[in-house]
């Protein structure tokens, strides 16, 4: 299965498992762009990853982290 940046509950729960020391509340969204990238499964085009997106990856994980 390929990640796309619209499955951003799975993305958000592959960051909270894979970056447990980072604090989403914390995170830029440069940075977190790049966290998403270098997921395993990810495949997507860079530009589709706008703020709006960035945002609700946000949220999820910061949701994941409880």
């Amino acid at each position: 299965m390929s990640l796309k940046w619209v499955d951003v509950q799975e993305i958000a729960i592959q960051l909270a498992e894979l970056h447990p020391e980072v604090d989403p509340l914390t995170v830029n969204f440069v940075k977190l762009r790049n966290l998403v990238m270098t997921l395993p499964e990810f495949d997507d085009l860079p530009e589709r990853g706008g703020e709006k997106v960035l945002e609700a990856i946000q949220g999820l994980w910061i949701e994941e982290r409880g």
